[in-house]
């Protein structure tokens, strides 16, 4: 019983990352049915950055005197380069292509990915950066349970951002404007509302919530590589479809149940498979519900 509850925790800890990846891709996609296949690399970017921005604190002396005030400036900062960063995307690869096929938009999605990967390799190396620092040492154990002060950070930081992404689209004018966008983006315009601010807008919301999980990872697994965002973005992804896609508390529901596959089927069956067990599950959806859990059925014939 103990081990069962510690691989609970601690896919409730992977789950909540790929939860926060998730939401860009369906926020995207419930506002302009586009599958961002770059996504990935803003969660890579994000953990990048962490370590730029540590190691900034570090050498001008901050982190000694002031260590959480330059945590939290770090994880501010990550989320808005990568939301900014989003937004260029957007506006460079993307928006050209708003009124063409879907498959145009597909390719340029895959293009800049493989160009973000590879601007990372180039400019940060293609060795693991380590984080300058560990974050919340030590841990709490009960019976044969442990659990670590930075998995408890993790979860609470996500549960935070979560609750706050709730807020934002469901209970102010932003969100709502996001919501009539997604519904009918003729119709919202005739009311003054910009559809290419809109986009812009759910674009670096998702980003910033992909930076923020690139970050906690770092801090996690104490690196970063250049080509971590593709795995995860690919599981994200199937969290997304498994969820609903264009569905946000789908995309949290299925960000939870993907790492909690992952988790549960490395302990109990193999650690080697763990990566397969996310796909299987986006293949299942596929086959028997297509629109996943929370989705809907739409009637949408474009190509």
């Amino acid at each position: 019983m103990d081990y069962f509850i510690q691989q609970l925790i601690n896919g409730i800890t992977l789950g909540g990352v790929y939860a926060l990846i998730a939401l860009g891709y369906t926020m995207v996609y419930g506002v302009i049915q586009l599958i961002n296949f770059a996504h990935g690399e803003f969660f890579a970017a994000g953990g990048y950055m962490g370590v730029i921005l540590l190691n900034w604190f570090i050498g001008r002396g901050y982190m000694s005197t002031h260590p959480m005030i330059c945590i939290g400036a770090s994880v501010v900062l990550t989320m808005g380069y990568c939301a900014f960063l989003a937004m260029g995307v957007e506006k460079i690869a993307y928006k050209p292509l708003r009124s063409a096929s879907r498959l145009a938009v597909l390719l340029s999605a895959l293009g800049m990915s493989i160009f973000l990967q590879n601007a990372m390799m180039l400019t940060q190396g293609v060795f693991d950066k380590p984080y300058p620092i560990e974050l919340a040492e030590g841990s709490l154990t009960v019976g044969g349970i442990t659990v670590s002060y930075l998995q408890v950070i993790i979860v609470v930081f996500t549960v935070v951002l979560l609750v706050g992404l709730n807020l934002l689209v469901f209970k102010t004018r932003i969100g709502m404007a996001m919501r009539a966008t997604a519904q009918d983006k003729v119709m919202s315009s005739l009311v003054a509302i910009s559809s290419n601010r809109i986009i812009s807008l759910t674009f670096a919301v998702g980003a910033g919530l992909a930076a923020a999980a690139g970050i906690m990872v770092g801090f996690y697994y104490g690196s970063v590589r250049y080509d971590m965002g593709f795995v995860p973005g690919i599981k994200a992804f199937a969290a997304a479809v498994l969820g609903g896609i264009g569905n946000i508390t789908g995309a949290m529901l299925g960000g939870l149940i993907i790492g909690m596959v992952e988790v549960f089927g490395a302990g109990y069956i193999s650690g080697q498979y763990k990566d397969v067990f996310a796909f299987i599950i986006l293949i299942a959806v596929l086959y028997f519900k297509p629109t996943g859990i929370m989705g809907e059925n739409v009637d949408d014939t474009r190509v």
